[in-house]
Formats: C-alpha cells, structure tokens, sequence
C-alpha cells in the first residue's frame, strides 16, 4: 500500500472536514464498492477454505468426532463446531 499526502490530491476544504475526526494520523480510503474484492477472492483463501469446511462437514457426518476433527485440521473444539453449524444452515432444506 502506498501513501499519498492529502494536500497534493485533495482541496483544502475536504482536508479540513476530514481534521475534525482524524487529524493527523493515517487513514485508509478503501475502493468504491464495485472495484473492490472480497477478502480472499484474488489469493483463493476463501475458496480453499470453504474447501476445508466442506472435508470437515463431511467427516463430521461420516461419525468422526469433534474433539478429533479438530486435532486433524489445527483447529479448536469450538471453531470446529461454528464451521458444522454453519455447513448445517447452508444447506439447502
């Protein structure tokens, strides 16, 4: 990420709008909303993920246990069971 000082790229008046709730400090100006990413999406991370969730669904529902799912994938007891709770609500009824 790189910075650009305010001063070179905006008018004064929106500088000094901006000075009454941040002055001074870094702030981050993120995309319009239709040229924006989601999180994950450029890397694949989400999608590897999702690819994780759906391995540990399918144990869970093949008998494997909760405690040992989450020895096999690095994950605690309890973010094991968000991940099967959520697979659960996605499904379709």
């Amino acid at each position: 990420m790189s910075y650009i000082k305010a001063d070179e790229v905006l008018p004064q008046n929106i500088i000094e709008i901006i000075q009454q709730y941040i002055d001074g400090e870094n702030i981050y100006i993120p995309k319009k909303g239709s040229e924006r990413s989601g999180w994950g999406e450029k890397t694949g991370a989400r999608r590897e993920l999702y690819n994780r969730n759906v391995l540990i669904y399918r144990d869970y529902q093949n008998g494997a246990k909760v405690s040992a799912l989450a020895e096999q994938y690095y994950l605690s007891d309890k973010s094991i069971q968000r991940i099967i709770r959520n697979m659960k609500l996605s499904e379709p009824a």
